[in-house]
């Protein structure tokens, strides 16, 4: 799911040409602006990216600049390595939690999506999940916040938090909603993952509130499709990973839960929407 292959590619090309059609006024705000993207070579990053990288023509004034932090941390994506034939894409191998590098531009946009967000490795590394969580993010919300000071050159800074903000929901509030406040153990298991992102959410509408900074928050739920890692250990994954062994589908449930999936494509518009369009 993650590599080049030779139907992927034309899976790719239709996705990004149906995400275009529907984001002809919010690409056009992006038109010859800067854009700083964490967490790049996450799945999520694998659309966006391709997307984002497409906008203009070569050469062009009207090409979105894009700089991508990436740590590598579960290697380096075979993808990425065709981003970079553009002009347009810079990578940087940095740790997000650490101070930023010193050769960045100044940026008119910043997509945070630097996090460890399957289950399997954020247990696996509760510290770095909370570092980038909380950590990263305050070091780019204080860059937001100069800039802003300084010129007004932050026109979005969009923030990936999670539905697991929710934790486990009563019964009565499932379907959840989105003024739902969570039931979330903060000494369980995922709480590394759960509160941080929590703790995320409470930062960006202060530093919103404080210092008039135009930051949105998104909550992705079981976005699915092409550049998801097939070794995720979430529900879709591991179905694919079963049927292309040719062995039994496995649930680890009775198979009566309930879930709302969206495939990435659609969730790439709704994310790129409230970055351009959504209220701070």
């Amino acid at each position: 799911m993650r590599n080049y292959e030779p139907g992927l590619e034309n899976i790719l090309d239709s996705d990004i040409a149906y995400i275009k059609g529907r984001l002809t006024q919010e690409l056009q705000k992006l038109s010859g602006r800067k854009l700083l993207f964490t967490g790049g070579g996450g799945f999520l990053g694998y659309m966006f990216l391709n997307m984002l990288s497409r906008l203009g023509n070569k050469n062009r004034e009207e090409n979105l600049e894009i700089t991508i932090l990436e740590n590598f941390s579960r290697g380096k994506k075979s993808w990425l390595n065709k981003l970079l034939s553009k002009p347009n894409v810079k990578l940087i191998e940095h740790d997000i939690s650490k101070k930023l590098p010193k050769e960045l531009p100044d940026f008119d946009y910043i997509i945070h999506a630097a996090s460890i967000a399957s289950p399997m490795y954020y247990r696996k590394y509760p510290i770095e999940t909370i570092d980038a969580n909380v950590g990263g993010l305050r070091i780019l919300l204080d860059y937001a916040k100069q800039k802003h000071l300084q010129n007004n050159s932050i026109e979005g800074m969009l923030f990936f938090s999670t539905s697991e903000i929710y934790g486990d929901p009563t019964d009565n509030s499932i379907p959840t909603p989105e003024t739902y406040k969570g039931n979330v153990s903060c000494t369980g298991p995922r709480a590394c993952y759960d509160e941080s992102k929590r703790l995320g959410e409470t930062l960006c509408v202060n530093f919103a509130h404080q210092y008039n900074l135009p930051i949105t928050i998104a909550r992705p739920f079981n976005n699915y499709g092409p550049g998801l890692d097939i070794n995720d250990k979430r529900i879709i994954p591991d179905i694919a990973k079963n049927i292309l062994a040719n062995k039994d589908i496995v649930l680890f449930s009775d198979g009566l839960a309930t879930r709302t999936f969206c495939y990435v494509a659609d969730a790439i518009i709704g994310y790129t929407k409230i970055l351009i369009n959504g209220r701070s």
